[in-house]
Parts: structure tokens; C-alpha cells; sequence
């Protein structure tokens, strides 16, 4: 039989790059089979177990940098571009003159668990809405994870100088319909385009960074969670994970059967109220201040989002009412209109109480994706609009309200 010159060629090239895909393959299972293993292991993550990671975990995909690496790529340390609760971020360059973001982790024992989930999660894939991680530093107790950096910062810091309200004037509804649409696509791949399934715990507006163009990338997986498909809740260790008004109630009420992937779900569900501005309205929206003690009155009070669920359904039943400064759902164009009440009905279906009533990232991907939103049907009114019989309504949102810091806002108002 015979095979021409570019016949052959091509079967040489087809069959390496076949060969190639197949060993990352098997380098991204075999580190992500390593860490389960590792992770099985209850002991703290002191410097013991962090060196102990280090010695029997390496990734192909992320470089090492010793510390006098990341002191001369930030020029010792000279441009902060953030902190948060575990370090501080500053901008860098490699010697290729590409810009990075450098966190330099804090010495105490809980960095430990964040450097080894942060290394052995989003070292290990990669993804347009994820953030990459390039590389790490890990000498004695000098610790630093170096990322790729995003010119527009955080969707929080973003929200925060644009009033969340005039943010869709200034960036436009199709942009943040691609922004939303990007995150839930990030999500999803945690969820399900992973050998196992990764669950943030953290997701917010602040944990979202942006891009030249805007595009949106996930980080701070210092909270993440690796498991099993096979298992329908993680086991969490050390208390609730996440931020206060984003944490899903599962975490706190363990009546609720535990975290999950749909914990993410209702997270995303709170950071799109965020995005319209539906948690933070002064004038109609009061936050509880102390999670640990009790804040409200002894006025009847309401969780939030049963406000929100009773103007969408004013605005769907009266299309023409002009409810003037309380409308939810823009009405300048006919896409802001649509994407907006899309966003509200999303976010009312994420953010379900009980997590069994929240959909799939898949199906969140779906529905923002859906160029009907009349053919999205609008879920049941929030959970903790209505407390199971037999309790006391206040007691009942006093006590949500001060396990997660969620806004309440009174019936009268």
C-alpha cells in the first residue's frame, strides 16, 4: 500500500498531538487523584503538611519562583493592588515583560490550606473564565502565588464605584449580560468539566476580576473544595466557609443536608442581586450589622428577596404600571428590560432555599442563554419568605439573618 510524503506527515503529526493530549491528561488526573488522597488526611495544614504537599505534589502546568524571583519581579514589594483576608497583591512583571499579580500569603496556619488549594485546583486547569495560575512560591515560610493580572480589577471594586445601579449605564446590558453569562460558564466547569468536582464556597463580586475587554475570570480558590462526583454533599471542616450575604443557608442550617455544588449556585444567585443593585438599596434595604447578635426590630420583617419576587410580579401582571424609583426591571431599552428581568429571575431561582429547588449551573447557563425570557418560568417566592408553621416569623429571620448576614427589609417599607 502506498502513503504519500504528507499522508505520512500528517498521521506523525496527528498521532503526536494525539500523544501529547493523552499525557496532560493523565498528568491533570494523576495530580488531581494525588490531592484527594492528600486531602483525606484531617491534620492541620501547618508547615509540616504544606512541605509534605510540596515533596509528593508537582504540576507541569505552573512554575516555581524562589523569593528572591517574586522580590525582583514586584521590585521588592513596590505596588500593592490589594489585600484581602489571607495577604496582600502586588503587580509584577517576568522577565518576559508580561504583567502579573503576586499574592504574598500572611504566616499563619490557615494559609497553609489556601497555598495547597489554590495550587492543586486551578494549577492543574485551565479555562477562559478561571483565573490562571502561572506559578508559586514556597520557600520556608515565604509562601506567594502568582497570577495572571487583570488590568480592570474586581467586579466588587467595579460595583462599588459605579453605585451597582448606574453600572449597566456605563458598561451597557449586553455587557454585563456576557460578563454574568461568563462567570456561570466558569462555574459550570468547576462543577462538571473537571475529573472531580470543585466547589468554590466564595463566590462574590470581589472574587470575580476582569480583563482588558472585561471578560470575566474566577479566583481566590483558597476556600475551594475538591470532591468527588459521586458524593452529593462535601464535609466541611472548622465551621461555615464563604462571606457573609453570599454563604448558601445549607452551610449554616444542617437540617438543609449540607454544602454542594448548588452552595455556588446560590451565591452566583445573591452576586447577580448584587450586579443590579438589589442588595444594597439604603432606602429600602436594611443590613444586619453584627451576624452574632441580634439586630432587628420588633417590627414584622421580611427576607429581601420576597420584595423583589413581589415587584416581578407586579411588573408581570401590571406591564405598564410605572412603579417610578421601586422598579426592578429597566425600562430605557428593550434590551436592558429583558436581560434585567432575566438577571431577577435567575438570581430567584439560584438562590432557593432549599437546595434541591436550585438549578444546575448548566441550567443557569441555559436560561441566561434563552433569547425568550417569557419562556422562563418565574420560581416560588423565596423560602424564607414564609417560615415552616409553628415558628415564629421574626425569631425565624432574626436567626437567618444573624447566621449569614443577610439584608432584611420591613414589610412596611
Amino acid at each position: 500500500m502506498d502513503f504519500s510524503i504528507t499522508t505520512i506527515t500528517g498521521l506523525a503529526i496527528g498521532g503526536t498531538f494525539l500523544l501529547g493530549t493523552l499525557v496532560v491528561s493523565l498528568i491533570i488526573f494523576k495530580s488531581n487523584m494525588k490531592f484527594s488522597i492528600f486531602m483525606r488526611d484531617k491534620g492541620s495544614f501547618g508547615e509540616s503538611k504544606v512541605q509534605k504537599f510540596m515533596e509528593n505534589y508537582s504540576s507541569n502546568l505552573t512554575t516555581g519562583y524562589s523569593y528572591s524571583n517574586i522580590k525582583k519581579m514586584t521590585k521588592s514589594f513596590k505596588h500593592k493592588i490589594g489585600e484581602g483576608g489571607y495577604g496582600t497583591v502586588f503587580k509584577g512583571i517576568l522577565p518576559n515583560g508580561r504583567l502579573v499579580a503576586v499574592k504574598m500569603l500572611e504566616k499563619s496556619t490557615e494559609n497553609g490550606q489556601e497555598f495547597i488549594n489554590e495550587v492543586a485546583t486551578i494549577g492543574i486547569i485551565h479555562h477562559v473564565n478561571i483565573i490562571r495560575l502561572l506559578g508559586y512560591c514556597c520557600e520556608g515560610s515565604k509562601r506567594a502565588l502568582v497570577y495572571e493580572y487583570m488590568p480592570n480589577g474586581s467586579l466588587g471594586n467595579l460595583i462599588q464605584k459605579e453605585n451597582s445601579r448606574s453600572l449597566s449605564h456605563s458598561l451597557g446590558w449586553k455587557k454585563l449580560l456576557q460578563i454574568v453569562k461568563g462567570i456561570a460558564y466558569g462555574i459550570e466547569y468547576l462543577h462538571h468539566g473537571c475529573d472531580s468536582r470543585i466547589l468554590h464556597l466564595d463566590i462574590k463580586p470581589h472574587n470575580i476580576l476582569l480583563d482588558n475587554d472585561f471578560g470575566p475570570k474566577i479566583s481566590d480558590f483558597g476556600l475551594a473544595k475538591l470532591y468527588s462526583r459521586a458524593d452529593s454533599v462535601v464535609q466541611l471542616t472548622g465551621g461555615a466557609r464563604g462571606t457573609i450575604g453570599y454563604i448558601a443557608p445549607e452551610i449554616f442550617l444542617s437540617n438543609l443536608g449540607g454544602a454542594s455544588h448548588k452552595s455556588d449556585v446560590y451565591s452566583f444567585g445573591m452576586l447577580l442581586l448584587e450586579i443590579l443593585g438589589l442588595k444594597s438599596q439604603n432606602h429600602q434595604v436594611t443590613s444586619v450589622q453584627n451576624p452574632t447578635t441580634s439586630s432587628t426590630s420588633s417590627t414584622s420583617r421580611s427576607y429581601f428577596p420576597g420584595w423583589v419576587y413581589e415587584k416581578l410580579i407586579q411588573e408581570r401582571d401590571n406591564p405598564q404600571q410605572q412603579l417610578q424609583q421601586h422598579d426592578i426591571v429597566a425600562t430605557e431599552e428593550d434590551d436592558g428590560a429583558r436581560i434585567s428581568r432575566k438577571f431577577i429571575i435567575v438570581a430567584l431561582w439560584c438562590i432557593q432555599m432549599h437546595p434541591n429547588k436550585r438549578p444546575s449551573m448548566t441550567r443557569v447557563v441555559e436560561m441566561l442563554s434563552a433569547e425568550n425570557v417569557e419562556g422562563i418560568e418565574i420560581p416560588p417566592k423565596p423560602f424564607f419568605c414564609s417560615p415552616p408553621r409553628n415558628v415564629d416569623q421574626n425569631s425565624y429571620i432574626s436567626s437567618i439573618s444573624n447566621a449569614s448576614g443577610l439584608p432584611v427589609v420591613s414589610d412596611s417599607e
